[in-house]
Formats: C-alpha cells, sequence, structure tokens
C-alpha cells in the first residue's frame, strides 16, 4: 500500500530535482517527496479505538484524538 494520509489524503508527490549549477531541460532528474505517516491507534466519535495512517501534521493540529 502507497503511503496515505486517511484524514487529509496527503500522499507520495513526484517532481523534478533541478541542478543548482545549471537549469538547462537536461539537468532535471525524476524525484518523490514522500509524506511523514504513522500508524497510531485513533479514538473515533463514539468512542471506540482504531489504527490509521495518519500524517504529522494532522496529528500536531489535532484533527485525530490519540488513544492512549
Amino acid at each position: 500500500m502507497m503511503a496515505k494520509c486517511e484524514i487529509c489524503n496527503k500522499s507520495v508527490r513526484t517532481g523534478h530535482r533541478i541542478s543548482i549549477t545549471r537549469s538547462q531541460v537536461s539537468r532535471r532528474a525524476n524525484r518523490t517527496w514522500k509524506p511523514n505517516i504513522k500508524k497510531i491507534k485513533v479514538r473515533e466519535s463514539n468512542g471506540t479505538v482504531k489504527s490509521m495512517h495518519v500524517c504529522t501534521r494532522c496529528i500536531r493540529s489535532n484533527k485525530v484524538v490519540r488513544a492512549i
């Protein structure tokens, strides 16, 4: 399974790594940016505990309530 946040649907992004010394079209390499996904236990609104894949941005912004 590809890394994907179950709250905000953040997933892998693709783009080009551009050379610092030259900026011609031939000086570009493909690369990917991966999100920081953690598997945590989340307490849902009805009180049940569920394991989810959540990005650290959603954890910090209190979009989920962690079950301890």
